[in-house]
């Protein structure tokens, strides 16, 4: 974004650390306005896109990946530990909204009618009967 007097503006000294719920539809504007800003939205097809998001998921398994099980609230885990697995998570997030951006597609539209599609699949009833007599 441009100021009065024509300059650049940095939109993100506004983003507090803990600001409000974020919408996907909120990030998917600040990437494009990000990428389009510094000229990458040349090299951001689809296919460059998901080779990024795939290296990111790498960097995201590898905090895991010694660790063996790690219980729910991450427990025994340092704050910069916590920070880490917080940017590699993110630059997941960020990588798969921009490439459903770029593809043209609703993602938050599209995970939501994904859970109708698996609720349907998965009735609660027959969940409950296949755990009992499969997983136990």
């Amino acid at each position: 974004m441009r100021n009065q007097r024509g300059e650049m503006e940095n939109s993100y000294d506004s983003i507090g650390s803990k600001s409000k719920d974020v919408s996907l539809k909120d990030l998917s504007i600040r990437l494009a306005e990000f990428a389009q800003v510094r000229g990458w939205d040349e090299y951001h097809s689809p296919r460059n896109l998901l080779l990024a998001l795939v290296g990111e998921v790498g960097e995201l398994s590898e905090i895991f990946q010694w660790k063996g099980e790690v219980g729910k609230g991450l427990p025994n885990w340092s704050a910069d530990e916590k920070e880490h697995l917080e940017d590699e998570l993110s630059d997941v997030l960020l990588y798969l909204v921009r490439l459903a951006d770029v593809c043209g597609l609703d993602l938050g539209q599209a995970a939501l009618t994904k859970i109708i599609k698996n609720a349907r699949k998965y009735p609660v009833v027959v969940m409950n009967q296949k755990s009992k007599s499969s997983y136990n």
